[in-house]
């Protein structure tokens, strides 16, 4: 049985969870939607690098003396239904999917790997690293874009579609698993004492505080307008 706190396993079952996910994801896309073995291949390449950082969450959790599939089990419902509402129809939208989406998901895990145990910040941030992702995608996007600059409105919105439906879907998890909600909140992790702390559903209110959520998404926001700007597409409102 672990000791670790439950916010820590909860951030590494939904991070595991969303890597296998992205891997199946990316290596679908792969096959279906890219347009030549180069890019079969690419996209192949992130697929198998997702698939590396599961299995490094996954070890995580069993170092932890945690079970994965039990860790992961909660998110499963969450993931999925963004994964069904943000399918991809071709190969730009499939790209952007892979940099935008993937890129929002990652600062939310990023804001909760601040308050945990700095082995399992290192491991949250090796998994999240972008460097390679950011490349590929980048050249690919913007190359379509000088081409034909009038997919850049379509692209937007299909941008904007997927960040919606990820906040949505982090709301929906922030309800679900407070544990997680405090790593997330920071303001107001810093801001309890004791009494607070132990005053009955004095946890449940501080996660439900509508000011410091907000103060949240706007960072997320932020990182999704610079990541928008990058592929040469107009952030949205």
């Amino acid at each position: 049985m672990s000791d670790s706190p439950a916010g820590v396993v909860d951030l590494l079952g939904v991070l595991a969870y969303a890597e296998l996910t992205a891997f199946l994801r990316l290596a679908e896309d792969a096959a279906t939607l890219a347009p030549t073995l180069t890019d079969r291949a690419e996209l192949s390449d992130l697929a198998a690098a997702e698939y590396a950082n599961f299995r490094l969450l996954r070890d995580r959790l069993s170092s932890l003396g945690v079970d994965p599939e039990g860790a992961m089990a909660p998110f499963v419902a969450a993931l999925d239904d963004w994964h069904a509402q943000t399918r991809p129809g071709d190969w730009l939208e499939a790209l952007v999917k892979a940099y935008v989406g993937t890129g929002i998901a990652a600062d939310f895990y990023r804001e909760a790997a601040r308050h945990v145990d700095k082995e399992t910040r290192e491991i949250v941030d090796e998994a999240l690293a972008e460097e390679v992702r950011s490349q590929f995608v980048v050249e690919r996007v913007r190359a379509a874009l000088a081409d034909n600059p009038k997919l850049g409105g379509r692209l937007a919105l299909w941008a904007r579609r997927m960040v919606g439906e990820a906040l949505s879907q982090a709301h929906r998890v922030a309800a679900a698993r407070p544990d997680l909600a405090l790593l997330l909140v920071s303001a107001i992790a810093q801001a309890q004492d004791d009494a607070s702390s132990e005053a009955a559903g004095g946890r449940a209110e501080a996660v439900t505080d509508l000011v410091e959520i907000g103060r949240l998404f706007a960072r997320l926001t932020e990182e999704h307008g610079r990541r928008m700007s990058a592929l040469g597409l107009v952030p949205g409102p």
